[in-house]
């Protein structure tokens, strides 16, 4: 039986594609990573993908008029290497209707939020300024509907009261880089599957999305 393959897109630093690329080191995570795409030219994570040997490319969105043609450019790449997932890693595009449809139920997301709260951007101002006691991350299916696809794992963190937006936004960094392999690990074990809009774990039905205290709650 075959490696399951991913692509991971990426637009910045990389840090999520970092935990990917250890988690493939250390062997903790069974995943064959074919392709690192970023839609900047100047992304560092594409270094951290060619020190690991990874094969890069660049589609940059400003060389397309809509969104549609950029799109199809990067899916026109994405099935020449045919991965079985693809794993978004700050990839800072809103993809288009016609792009997930044609990938449904193979491309993961990453949203610094306890979703359903808090879609959309800047989570963590967002976050101290509700005065919420707890914030964190969640691992999700990618839909036509932003950050409202169906939820996998999510890990939460608490909300300390000299926090401000950045010092907020690393602790949630540190527990992505967790979870999100966890996720496409699950993925890549055969476990969790997208049927018909939702979440599949061992057969059943994800109701709820694993919760993530520590490495022992994880399935």
């Amino acid at each position: 039986m075959s490696k399951t393959s991913a692509a991971i897109l990426i637009s910045g630093s990389g840090t999520n594609l970092q935990a990917f690329i250890d988690a493939v080191r250390d062997q903790t995570l069974d995943l064959d990573i074919v392709l690192v795409l970023s839609n900047k030219a100047d992304a560092t994570g594409l270094e951290r993908a060619r020190k690991a040997g990874i094969e890069t490319t660049c589609i940059s969105n400003s060389d397309f008029a809509h969104r549609e043609q950029f799109d199809a450019a990067v899916a026109a790449t994405l099935d020449r290497f045919e991965p079985d997932l693809i794993i978004l890693a700050g990839f800072m595009r809103i993809l288009t209707a016609s792009f997930v449809a044609r990938f449904e139920g193979r491309i993961l997301n990453i949203h610094p939020s306890l979703l359903p709260a808090y879609p959309g951007l800047h989570t963590h101002q967002r976050v101290i300024d509700a005065g919420d006691p707890w914030h964190g991350s969640t691992v999700h299916f990618v839909t036509t509907e932003l950050d409202g696809g169906p939820t996998i794992i999510q890990a939460r963190v608490p909300v300390m009261p000299d926090d401000n937006a950045d010092v907020l936004a690393a602790r949630v960094l540190n527990v992505e880089h967790q979870i999100y392999p966890r996720a496409a690990g699950l993925m890549a074990a055969g476990r969790l599957q997208y049927r018909e809009g939702e979440a599949w774990l061992d057969g059943e039905p994800l109701r709820e999305p694993i919760r993530f205290e520590t490495a022992a709650d994880l399935p």
